[in-house]
């Protein structure tokens, strides 16, 4: 197979699809790689990296997307990728379809065959592509909420430790995932005084049994949950229904209960977030008020960390990716329901439930795509 892995050319996100090593192990299973020039440069990647594993450089993703069968990449297709993309090509990223119509209908109009890391599974029923991310997204949100919180940024001025004879800042992590769990450490870490919310009592009693008194917990019914944002200094949204729009779970009218110039961080924006204030920012201009609450809404968050996170990103995704390029991708999903479960196209037809449900579009089962 011949496996293309263009540059991203989303704002600001300098991760790549296709480390080196990577594409030396799909050359070793006798595979064919080529690589956008300077794809890898924002991940401390040179050309000669991928030269030296064996690839071969292309001048132009225009190169790329003709020459490919599958398509390796980190963000979903912009819309000028998308018009490249071909009837039977095989697409291998992030899709977030959700809350993106326009994506969605794009990648049917072209005909091929999208396979999306978010709705990947394993055998725990856990996202073992989305993990990855999930944790950098997860530790670096109370960084980025550190710096919202700064006054000159138009925070309350708040400090994360606090400092002696004054109080830490108070810390609201709703969801109690991947991204929030690694959230609530960070945050306890930096001294602040955390609860995660989650409507899991079984997540509940294991963030407790493993954690116990680094931070606390609660259970996230409505009432609970507006009390303990209305005293926050931060909140972080890390909620998640894979595949799905993520819930909005703070209205426009609540943010008037919570304390002025406390931060919003939504790691959730890349499924349409779950504040109803949300909308998507970029590394660039990352945080914007309203109603006098300051929200951080990047949809590429780990980005900003490029070259941890797309040597994250490329061990997880290595051994699909390898199953997808030897086996071709009908009997690579045949042979794993859970490699299955991420095809959301193919062929003109949605293939994913909730984001059929998500967008009123018909879906069709994933396993009628492979006959």
């Amino acid at each position: 197979m011949l496996i293309g892995c263009p540059k991203e050319i989303k704002p600001q996100e300098f991760r790549v699809g296709l480390t080196p090593n990577a594409a030396r192990e799909a050359i070793a299973h006798g595979h064919n790689v080529i690589v956008e020039t300077n794809a890898g440069f924002g991940s401390g990647f040179s050309d000669q990296d991928y030269i030296d594993a064996g690839a071969k450089i292309e001048g132009a993703a225009s190169d790329v997307f003709a020459k490919a069968d599958m398509i390796v990449k980190v963000k979903e297709p912009q819309a000028v990728e998308r018009k490249m993309l071909r009837e039977g090509q095989l697409l291998f990223t992030y899709l977030h379809l959700a809350p993106d119509p326009d994506q969605t209908l794009d990648l049917l109009k072209s005909g091929c065959t999208a396979i999306a890391y978010e709705t990947v599974t394993d055998n725990a029923g856990g996202l073992p592509l989305l993990a990855p991310m999930s944790e950098v997204a997860g530790k670096l949100a109370p960084q980025v909420g550190a710096w919202t919180l700064q006054k000159a940024n138009g925070g309350r001025g708040v400090l994360m430790g606090g400092v002696p004879g004054v109080g830490p800042a108070r810390v609201v992590v709703i969801g109690g995932g991947v991204v929030g769990t690694h959230a609530a450490r960070v945050a306890a870490g930096m001294g602040a005084d955390v609860t995660v919310l989650d409507r899991s009592l079984a997540r509940l009693r294991y963030l407790d049994d493993v954690f116990g008194r680094t931070f606390k917990t609660s259970y996230a019914n409505a009432g609970n949950t507006i009390e303990l944002v209305s005293q926050a200094d931060m909140v972080i949204g890390a909620v998640l229904i894979p595949g799905a729009a993520a819930p909005k779970l703070i209205t426009k009218a609540q943010l008037s209960e919570m304390k002025p110039g406390a931060a919003i961080v939504d790691v959730a924006i890349d499924q349409g977030g779950c504040f109803e204030t949300s909308r998507t920012t970029t590394h660039q201009d990352p945080i914007y008020d309203v109603d006098g609450i300051m929200h951080y809404c990047v949809a590429n968050m780990p980005g900003a960390v490029a070259r941890t996170s797309t040597i994250a990103l490329g061990n997880a995704t290595l051994p699909f990716l390898l199953n997808l390029a030897d086996k071709g991708w009908k009997q690579a999903c045949a042979d794993d329901p859970n490699l299955l479960n991420g095809l959301n196209v193919h062929a003109g037809k949605l293939t994913y439930y909730a984001v059929g449900k998500a967008l009123g579009m018909d879906v069709i089962a994933p396993s009628l795509a492979l006959k």
